[in-house]
């Protein structure tokens, strides 16, 4: 047997039922004979077999394949959206009940469907908007929580920040370089350290100094005057307040020469070598060591002549080849003049042909930029010397 077989059967039942308790109870009143009663009772019946169904089953049947291919997002939008609508008409029932004649019962039910029915379709359709809602608070009382438990340890991190701003930093930072023989005497790193180029601790061990006394206490004149200006780079080093120096007494056991116990004094602290000596330089790149040659640092700040830039120069020698002369810049840069050994011991303005960098430094060469009846000659360098600038 079929649901709506039953259905129909229940229905026509119901419907009996109903009209012989309606009739029972007011039997006193009705006035209809009883074919009437009858036939009334039969159409009743009739009507329920048929269309019971329609309004018991095949709704039910409607719902549940609904609710099937629902998505859970649906559902509870339309929970929560039924639950506003009937909200909402049980409120208006209130004054819906006192309309007169049967608007009083009629009214409140209608407008208890109606509200349902709105509010279930409109909450389903506005799903999207109803979950952002919700998104939103969850994230907010989510952001108050992460914020209430990040607070303290914000605070401390203030504190820590704090602790490490009172905390006096350095002005140098703590790794050394080590000082040759060599740079002392040469005395541009007195210079150099003035400029504020050379950051950390200047250390020179003990032996390099011995070795300086030794070369000042010399016999021969030129070791003598080159040991004694060592000892006065030194104290012009410790006078400067630029960067500091220490003497240390480090050293290197089972090596005699003073080179060899700096490689490895390096090599022992990993820091690297102040020099201007070639040997050194190439023995501690081959052990590894980092080298800070001043001669490389000079030759990279010399002023850059390019070819077709006009200078001045005082001719000083002859050159090479057949009427070449020779003239220098301030920091010391050859300058070969094509046909410029007419101009012996005279200033001339000269125009740059080429620039070659060579091992031993960069030559440049030129050629007189006017002939000797319109150059402008003098016999002494009252003429500054024109340069390029950095």
């Amino acid at each position: 047997m079929s649901v709506n077989t039953v259905a129909r059967i229940v229905g026509a039942l119901v419907a009996i039922g109903s009209v012989v308790g309606i009739t029972l109870l007011n039997i006193s009143t009705i006035s209809l004979p009883l074919p009437m009663l009858i036939t009334i009772a039969i159409v009743i019946t009739v009507v329920a077999f048929i269309i019971t169904p329609y309004i018991t089953v095949v709704p039910y049947q409607w719902i549940r394949d609904k609710i099937r291919v629902a998505s859970a997002g649906d559902l509870v939008a339309a929970v929560i959206g039924l639950t506003i609508g009937l909200i909402i008409a049980a409120l208006l029932a209130i004054p819906l009940q006192y309309l007169p004649w049967y608007l009083g019962h009629l009214t409140p039910f209608l407008g208890a469907v109606v509200f349902g029915y709105l509010g279930l379709t409109g909450a389903v359709l506005r799903k999207s908007d109803i979950a952002h809602l919700f998104q939103n608070a969850t994230l907010r009382r989510r952001e108050r929580d992460d914020e209430r438990a990040e607070r303290p340890e914000r605070e401390r991190g203030k504190k820590r920040e704090q602790e490490k701003d009172a905390v006096v930093v350095p002005a140098f930072p703590t790794q050394p370089i080590l000082l040759d023989t060599s740079t002392i005497i040469d005395g541009r790193i007195a210079d150099i350290s003035q400029t504020g180029f050379i950051t950390g601790t200047i250390v020179v061990p003990r032996f390099v100094l011995n070795e300086l006394q030794r070369i000042a206490d010399s016999a021969d004149t030129m070791r003598r005057n080159r040991g004694r200006r060592g000892l006065e780079i030194l104290n012009r080093l410790q006078k400067d307040a630029t960067v500091p120096i220490e003497i240390v007494d480090t050293d290197a056991e089972g090596i005699a020469d003073v080179d060899g116990k700096l490689v490895k004094v390096a090599r022992d602290q990993h820091c690297p070598i102040i020099t201007n000596d070639f040997n050194l330089n190439r023995v501690a790149e081959l052990q590894g060591v980092k080298v800070l040659n001043i001669n490389e640092l000079a030759n990279a700040i010399k002023p850059v002549l390019l070819p077709g830039e006009d200078i001045h120069i005082k001719i000083m020698q002859d050159g090479k080849e057949l009427g070449q002369g020779v003239g220098y810049l301030d920091d010391g840069t050859m300058i070969v003049v094509e046909s410029g050994r007419q101009y012996m011991n005279m200033t001339l303005e000269v125009t740059v042909t080429r620039v070659l960098q060579t091992v031993a430094g960069r030559m440049i060469f030129a050629h007189p930029k006017q002939s000797l009846n319109s150059a402008h000659i003098a016999s002494t360098p009252q003429v500054p010397v024109k340069q390029k600038q950095i």
